[in-house]
């Protein structure tokens, strides 16, 4: 099956991403794949104020998700599949691109403003020629309508 990646975290053009995919994916027959990176946090000397740190953004990560995904659930009956993983957001994808063949598409939200997030400039730049599916960007100033007539 197709599936369609979408990396995901609280800003809005995550979400517009998320509802372009899942609406190219109910057209084409496709499935969904919430990603949410956790990044690492920075190191803390004290290991309990560390372990605090890591499960307060792991909550934080398990209520988003539970959120989105019932969203397109009810907007679109598809169950996505969620991966959470651990790391750097680059590299997860990365990681994930090269370990799962099924995946048709990185969709990903272009932030508005001058730099459009850390993803976008980096799988839209030097290694988008090397990734072996393409690079949806979705500009994260579209609205639902805009959505819903390009998808």
């Amino acid at each position: 099956m197709r599936t369609y990646l979408v990396v995901i975290d609280e800003s809005v053009e995550a979400r517009v991403a998320l509802r372009f995919a899942a609406r190219r994916a109910a057209k084409t027959g496709g499935g969904i794949e919430i990603m949410a990176p956790i990044a690492p946090p920075e190191f803390v000397q004290w290991g309990a104020v560390q372990s605090a740190m890591e499960e307060e953004a792991r909550i934080r990560v398990d209520a988003l998700i539970a959120q989105v995904a019932g969203e397109l659930i009810e907007e679109t009956g598809l169950r996505p599949s969620v991966t959470v993983v651990q790391g750097e957001p680059v590299a997860c994808v990365r990681d994930r691109l090269k370990r799962e063949p099924t995946i048709a598409a990185l969709v990903l939200g272009a932030a508005i403003g001058p730099a459009p997030g850390v993803l976008v400039t980096h799988f839209a730049g030097a290694e988008a020629g090397m990734l072996r599916c393409p690079v949806m960007i979705v500009p994260g100033s579209l609205d639902d309508a805009a959505i819903d007539l390009l998808s």
